[in-house]
């Protein structure tokens, strides 16, 4: 009888040191961390607003959002492809189209990106909601913009959902990460 209810004691002392155990690792430590993240490199997605100048063509410099389709509607040209594109190879590609369509000769063509999709900021910072990105925004830049961590905050490394297109990719940043327009970045609560 002794035997029996020492064997249960252990037993449940070894169930409660592994509960105890689960409960400590933080949230998201699991997770890989996501691929760096070159802001230099950034491709357009969709809730862009570009700015594309026109050399000598007024009517075709203006402001374009990039739609949910992941194209730009541009006067004479119809809708061209933008999602997944620099914004060199963007205007490569209208200056081809402009040629192609016999519109004009030799266009000079330039655009940039006048205001980027936002990101999310979830969980455990003072202001969660969502933001408007910056370029070369780090994890902890997009930190402070949302009024910094709460007390209760995991301040090593945070969640992520990329989105790039339709692909979806989750993991973890560091604090020094560069973050990417749209990303939806959670905050983990600390386990005391």
């Amino acid at each position: 009888m002794a035997r029996s209810s020492n064997t249960r004691i252990r037993q449940a002392s070894l169930a409660t040191l592994v509960l105890v155990t689960l409960g400590a690792c933080s949230q998201g430590a699991s997770l890989p961390l996501l691929p760096p993240y070159d802001p230099h490199n950034y491709q357009l997605g969709v809730e862009d607003q570009i700015r594309v100048i026109t050399y000598g063509q007024d009517q075709l410099s203006t402001d374009f959002a990039v739609n949910e389709h992941g194209t730009v509607t541009v006067p004479l040209l119809g809708d061209l492809q933008a999602q997944g594109l620099t914004t060199a190879e963007f205007a490569a590609e209208m200056a081809a189209e402009l040629e192609k369509k016999h519109l004009l000769r030799h266009p000079n063509v330039s655009v940039e990106v006048s205001a980027y999709r936002p990101l999310a900021i979830l969980g455990e910072v003072v202001k969660p909601s969502q933001y408007a990105y910056q370029p070369s925004m780090t994890l902890l830049m997009a930190v402070a913009l949302a009024g910094g961590y709460t007390y209760r905050a995991v301040e090593d490394y945070a969640y992520v959902e990329r989105h790039d297109g339709e692909h979806v990719t989750i993991g973890r940043l560091l604090p020094q990460s560069y973050v990417k327009p749209g990303d939806v970045i959670k905050i983990y609560e600390r386990h005391f």
